[in-house]
């Protein structure tokens, strides 16, 4: 018999490959929208931990994750981006709560400023500069202060081979090298792309082991998203690495009207905790050449 485990967002671009790879071995039992559960209906949410309160985890990624319009939202607490990071989060606690379930809770890198010279470890003090850092922040604290076993889960810049409802970092930019339409890529701001595959690898390892406390589950290389593309044109044969257009985040905020929302220049995470762990995060050459062979397959 498969263990049962609770997840929410396993539809989305993480979660529903979380579910490709490890269904041979467990069943997930998915709280979303596109099964009839609204996380911020915490009457209904229980009725479901009630019937499945012998699952061995909640896994929670469910989140409102389009930065620009949680902007929109900044300080509103009854908008949809703090309801569903902050409320939700705080409902699907209370059931695991009730059930003591340990909890694998997904948040991000943008829960820090950017400001750092060097990599972000674990340890690090969150200092978001937009709305939807704070809110995930604000939920990641919920975690910590809940009592529960559980593990907070930072993750950055997902990215797979194929995904039909959202188009990740890497596929935006194969989409538009072989459309002539890449837009140009900043050189002056850093972050960390990370294989999803390698993410459920580390999510079957948590489910298995008890380790609990804050993981950077992220790629082994931080670059530019200008280097980015070189790469994903070099190892992809998409043109010439040498056609990337070079852009800058520096100018193109100077560009944006007062107001707009800030973007971190620095999101270089360490993944040295999870790797020590034996949990092998591929950097952007690796994890490249892993989507060109499983879109080769299909």
């Amino acid at each position: 018999m498969k263990i049962k485990i609770i997840g929410t967002g396993l539809s989305g671009l993480v979660g529903s490959r979380i579910v490709e790879l490890l269904s041979d071995r467990y069943q997930f039992v998915d709280l979303s929208l596109d099964s009839g559960v609204d996380i911020l209906d915490n009457n209904l949410l229980g009725e479901v931990f009630t019937k499945y309160q012998k699952a061995k985890a909640v896994l929670h990624l469910a989140a409102f994750i389009d930065t620009n319009k949680a902007h929109e939202q900044q300080g509103d607490k009854k908008g949809l981006c703090y309801q569903l990071n902050v409320v939700g989060t705080k409902n699907v606690i209370s059931q695991c709560q009730r059930y003591n379930l340990p909890l694998i809770h997904f948040s991000t890198d943008f829960v820090f400023s950017g400001e750092k010279e060097g990599a972000y470890k674990e340890e690090d003090q969150p200092d978001p500069i937009d709305w939807y850092g704070q809110t995930k922040y604000e939920a990641e604290k919920t975690v910590l202060t809940s009592g529960l076993r559980s593990i907070i889960a930072r993750i950055a810049f997902p990215y797979r081979a194929y995904f039909a409802d959202k188009q990740d970092i890497v596929r935006k930019i194969i989409n538009g090298l072989k459309n002539d339409s890449l837009y140009p890529m900043f050189v002056d701001q850093i972050i960390t792309p990370t294989f999803i595959d390698d993410i459920v690898q580390a999510v079957d390892f948590f489910l298995n082991t008890k380790k609990l406390g804050i993981f950077h589950l992220v790629g082994s290389e931080s670059l530019s998203p200008y280097q980015l593309a070189q790469k994903v044109s070099s190892v992809l044969g998409l043109g010439s690495p040498g056609l990337v257009k070079k852009g800058s985040l520096e100018e193109y905020q100077k560009a944006l009207p007062s107001g707009s929302r800030l973007w971190q220049k620095n999101l270089r995470l360490s993944n040295q905790k999870i790797s020590s762990l034996g949990i092998n995060m591929k950097n952007v050459d690796r994890g490249l050449v892993e989507i060109k062979r499983q879109r080769q397959k299909i």
